[in-house]
């Protein structure tokens, strides 16, 4: 669908796998051909359930922050479905924002990166 923009990586704890990302970077958001709305952010992210709450996560939201900005990008896009079973509370936590648009039936959030994001 998107090749050469796909950035999947495996998150591990020495040899035992915890977690799946996928990344994107520098896709036409909007789809429309125009170029106008380019974004890079997460397209999965999937902790195991028992390993949730170690930190796994905000490690792999802070590799996919840290590529960005070695790219030269300044913002880090998610999506996720909206409802507390969710993990909207994780994302507003490590400072994401939502934009208030919707990509299908997800929510739309934005990370501003900064030095210290």
């Amino acid at each position: 669908m998107h090749p050469g923009v796909a950035w999947p990586r495996l998150i591990l704890d020495d040899d035992r796998v915890v977690g799946f990302l996928m990344a994107f970077f520098d896709i036409d958001f909007a789809g429309d051909g125009t170029g106008t709305d380019i974004r890079s952010g997460l397209w999965r992210l999937n902790i195991s359930a028992e390993e949730q709450g170690r930190g796994y996560g905000r490690f792999a939201v802070q590799a996919v922050a840290d590529e960005i900005r070695r790219r030269g990008g300044t913002r880090l896009t998610a999506c996720w479905h909206p409802g507390s079973d969710g993990p909207e509370a994780f994302y507003l936590g490590l400072g994401f924002r939502l934009t208030g648009e919707m990509s299908g039936d997800q929510c739309v959030g934005e990370l501003e990166l900064t030095s210290d994001t």
